[in-house]
């Protein structure tokens, strides 16, 4: 597996080895062992899966500490575009954001650490994504960004007419007025 940097500190690209032939294809999405000797020690605890139409913006997303999730994402079929913001009071990327199409096709991974907001945007027909946590779900910890925050300025490659959002997440707070403790 190769895994690469981004310019917000923690945040990882994992592109795994596809082996393919005529039968179809085998990759390796989680080793503990391979993502230690990358720094990753994370114990993840929980799988999350979610299918979506075209149009769906779903996010941003975290929990407050102590229940705060790092995650390991990616996308089984279909094409996404996948954000997480930088939410670490004390880092020199704090309130930026990176973004990039994660699917079925390019089987890239990415990891997001405690301490980020999250989302993605669905770009084909349909997407099934799927994500590891490395801390149990907690309603009361949970807390989100809006999507369309103008400070962030997020391009989610979806044309606006398009979109569809939860009530919920149409809700959120602005960046500004969110509530986060990292």
């Amino acid at each position: 597996m190769e895994i690469t940097t981004t310019p917000i500190a923690g945040l990882l690209v994992l592109t795994p080895r596809v082996f393919q032939d005529e039968r179809g294809y085998f990759l390796e999405s989680f080793n503990a062992k391979n993502l230690a000797e990358a720094g990753i020690t994370t114990s993840f605890v929980q799988d999350n899966e979610s299918k979506s139409m075209r149009g769906v913006i779903r996010g941003l997303h975290y929990q407050l500490n102590p229940h705060a999730q790092a995650k390991l994402v990616r996308v089984i079929e279909g094409s996404v575009f996948d954000v997480a913001v930088d939410l670490r009071k004390n880092s020199p990327t704090f309130g930026q954001w990176y973004g990039l199409e994660l699917s079925g096709e390019n089987k890239i991974q990415l990891f997001i650490p405690r301490g980020f907001a999250h989302g993605f945007s669905v770009l084909s027909e349909t997407a099934v994504f799927a994500y590891k946590c490395d801390a149990y779900y907690e309603p009361t910890s949970e807390r989100g960004i809006v999507y369309n925050d103008p400070q962030l300025n997020i391009d989610w490659k979806v044309d606006k007419k398009d979109a569809c959002i939860s009530v919920k997440d149409q809700a959120n707070p602005l960046f500004g007025e969110a509530e986060y403790n990292f």
